[in-house]
């Protein structure tokens, strides 16, 4: 049996977006969808993805009451190592899983370097070296 990320992912995909998080209700009524492309994502996009959606669940039979499709924002969240190095460079907003040894669990700064599990932020001029895995979530900072 699919699973509805699987069917997600490959509906999505398929139609040239990422996708970037999928937010279900308790038991799954509401299903909201956050994708993302090059060049972000507009309006008419959303509704070409949802009306496709609403097919194939139908087809797959997954039941839900609502569908909403958007764009991720401008805090959009950072998911592994891959959407560290697109957003090189920007702020981003990291929460550890536990503190590290002086007792900071959030640290915003901008990402420097992603290799080998690990991102590189440059918090208030020093450089901070934090495990993906260790990570409980990330997310963009706009700069305004």
């Amino acid at each position: 049996m699919v699973t509805l990320a699987e069917v997600l992912e490959l509906t999505v995909h398929g139609m040239g977006f990422e996708l970037v998080e999928l937010q279900q209700s308790q038991r799954g009524r509401m299903l909201r969808v956050f994708l993302d492309k090059p060049g972000g994502v507009t309006l008419e996009d959303c509704a070409d993805v949802s009306r496709q959606l609403s097919r194939v669940f139908a087809v797959e039979g997954i039941d839900y009451e609502r569908l909403e499709v958007s764009s991720p924002g401008l805090d959009r969240p950072l998911r592994g190592e891959r959407d560290f190095v697109r957003f090189a460079g920007q702020r981003a907003e990291v929460r550890m899983r536990g503190p590290d040894a002086g007792g900071r669990r959030r640290f915003v700064g901008r990402v420097r370097e992603v290799a080998d599990g690990v991102v590189t932020l440059e918090v208030e001029g020093q450089k901070v070296a934090l495990r993906l895995d260790a990570m409980e979530r990330a997310k963009l900072v706009p700069d305004v």
